[in-house]
């Protein structure tokens, strides 16, 4: 979940957070760890296949030529001292066995939606909820798409209390960081109030 690592200065304070982006196919995933790296993010992408088509699908997302194939990575500095490294996974069923491996460690998550299809983020807020990792679900705002506020989409995906939604543009860089500095504010009290139920 936290690892120290020795920055340029010898500092050996410095935190770095592991952190799952996930959701549905086509979702903006990639889009999301690529617009906020500050490295060159390690992308895992292929060509869609005619053999995808059966199983991929690609309703309300027509222009996906694409897909992950196992993760996307990248890392950002919030701020002094503190760093965190996205692990985008991939959305389709078929590629599920790589969760349980990604979300080893993390702090959290950030569940991408699209109100176009809703439904598909479902699988990824289950799984999060199971596990006690804790999330944001942030609603990916795409062009046409009809808009809904943040309590329309927790009602719709029938969150439990208190799990944040937001806003964003997963191309946008400052849109990203601040779904970012939300989970991880998030995901610091969730920790903090377990721990506090472990003593008490």
């Amino acid at each position: 979940m936290v690892s120290e690592h020795t920055d340029a200065v010898g500092d050996t304070s410095a935190l770095a957070l592991k952190i799952l982006v996930a959701g549905g196919f086509g979702v903006g995933k990639t889009t999301l760890v690529g617009a906020v790296s500050e490295i060159r993010p390690l992308r895992t992408e292929e060509l869609l296949s005619e053999a995808g088509q059966l199983v991929d699908d690609t309703d309300g997302v027509d222009q996906k030529v694409t897909t992950t194939v196992a993760m996307d990575f990248g890392r950002i500095t919030i701020r002094s001292g503190l760093s965190l490294y996205l692990f985008g996974t991939p959305g389709q069923d078929r590629f599920w066995f790589l969760w349980d491996e990604l979300a080893q460690g993390a702090l959290g998550a950030v569940v991408l939606a699209d109100t176009r299809r809703l439904e598909d983020c479902f699988p990824a807020v289950d799984y999060f909820e199971h596990r006690r990792i804790p999330f944001v679900v942030a609603v990916n705002c795409f062009a046409g798409a009809r808009s809904y506020g943040a309590h329309d989409v927790s009602r719709a995906l029938d969150l439990d209390r208190g799990t944040p939604v937001v806003l964003c543009d997963a191309r946008d860089r400052d849109s990203g960081k601040e779904v970012l500095i939300r989970l991880v504010e998030y995901a610091g009290r969730m920790h903090t109030a377990r721990l506090l139920d472990s003593v008490g």
